[in-house]
């Protein structure tokens, strides 16, 4: 039976896939990681088609040809905007661009755990399913916490921070796989950081111009929390003009207008647990997802929970592939019963 096994799982080609609302990421048995920004765009006409050459164009690419291209995002807050159809359309595009960039050798059947972020888990179930059913033939949805902390073997005892774009999720790891109530999902992430960044240089310099994607990439070049010795200057056009601009504060307020909800949360998480292993937890809290690269946002958060006690928060060393390779390691130790057939 176990030599049956072993030669079931020689044709299968096992992936975890963290699916977010930034970026997707891939990691799969055969060595392959590999990850995109979670965009996909499409020719809007027939001019943009001989343009850009191709049907569909995805991360970073897209985003360099968006004027050319009905440009989607399909996460939103972390969950898959309903009703609208080319959202479930990106998301199968993004599934299917991942798995072709892992490489599959032709006849192998592919078995998929997908990390999303907890409320798409509980809300777009279905629709992930859809959208994955094409490709893959096993599949496992888990919350991306969670595939963080199995990837790092935080099993037990464990408090897992992962602050992505569109929310901000907290699991509680006590030795079995978590239910809804040790999970909890909170809006203020990196995209509302990139609102009240982009408000703030409104305010300060109301004649420059700049869009999202810009501040967006300030945000994630230069992102700190409390002080920061070097100065942050960025160039942007005042009526056609390369202009430099001072935007240190206004990056260190929109980087810590997160922190009240993340610092509440996290005490809340905390305090709701049995007492007798709060201890156990405050001095296990791993920071993941785009946002624990944030500098300085974990020791504010460990100086923040002092006043309940010692603490200890540190960080994920690959916030890129943390979900997609703790995904990949909960696919390859997972026993049969728990794959749904497709």
């Amino acid at each position: 039976m176990k030599q049956n096994d072993e030669q079931n799982q020689e044709n299968v080609l096992f992936v975890g896939i963290d699916l977010g609302t930034s970026r997707s990421a891939i990691s799969a048995s055969n060595g392959k990681r590999e990850w995109i920004e979670s965009y996909v765009g499409w020719p809007k006409d027939f001019i943009a088609e001989q343009v850009i050459g191709k049907p569909v164009l995805f991360g970073e690419e897209a985003l360099q040809h968006r004027l050319s291209l009905d440009l989607c995002r399909p996460l939103e807050r972390g969950i898959i905007k309903e009703g609208i159809e080319s959202s479930e359309r990106a998301v199968k595009e993004i599934i299917r661009h991942l798995i072709d960039l892992a490489k599959s050798e032709p006849g192998k059947q592919i078995h998929a755990v997908v990390g999303v972020p907890s409320d798409s888990l509980k809300v777009n179930k279905l629709a992930i399913r859809r959208a994955v059913a094409e490709h893959v033939q096993a599949l496992m949805v888990v919350t991306e916490p969670f595939a963080i902390a199995y990837g790092m073997n935080l099993l037990n005892n464990a408090l897992v921070i992962d602050i992505g774009a569109g929310t901000t999720d907290f699991c509680i790891m006590h030795g079995t796989i978590p239910s809804e109530e040790d999970q909890k999902t909170i809006f203020t992430a990196g995209d509302y950081i990139d609102e009240q960044l982009f408000n703030y240089l409104i305010e300060k310099y109301p004649n420059s111009r700049f869009n999202k994607n810009m501040v967006r990439q300030f945000k994630e070049k230069f992102s700190f929390v409390r002080t920061l010795d070097e100065d942050i200057r960025v160039e942007l056009p005042v009526d056609g003009k390369p202009v430099m601009h001072d935007i240190k504060n206004e990056v260190r307020r929109a980087c810590e207008s997160i922190l009240p909800a993340l610092v509440d949360t996290t005490t809340e998480m905390i305090a709701r647990f049995d007492p007798e292993f709060q201890m156990k937890i405050k001095n296990n809290i791993v920071m993941a997802g785009g946002g624990s690269l944030i500098r300085g946002i974990d020791e504010y958060l460990q100086d923040a929970l002092k006043e309940y006690g010692a603490c200890k928060v540190t960080r994920v060393k690959d916030p890129l592939f943390a979900g997609s390779d703790g995904a990949l390691k909960l696919a390859t130790d997972m026993p049969a019963k728990y794959w749904e057939k497709l």
